[in-house]
């Protein structure tokens, strides 16, 4: 085996020095279309099922 550097393998000074990467874009999504003028909707979520409340006050509740 070789003491040299493997040039494809990367190391700590070029991972610093690479170019950021872009975020993907920012999803919104409007409460009260989710809602659709309720004040309940249940969400799966890796094989469970979450329940998202709207409470009275306008707050936000996730529950399992």
């Amino acid at each position: 085996m070789s003491d040299a550097l493997d040039k494809s393998t990367p190391t700590a000074s070029t991972l610093t020095n690479a170019a950021p990467r872009e975020a993907p874009p920012r999803r919104v999504l409007e409460s009260r279309e989710l809602f659709a003028g309720g004040h309940e909707l249940h969400i799966e979520h890796n094989g469970f099922l979450y329940t998202l409340r709207l409470t009275s006050k306008g707050k936000l509740i996730l529950t399992k």
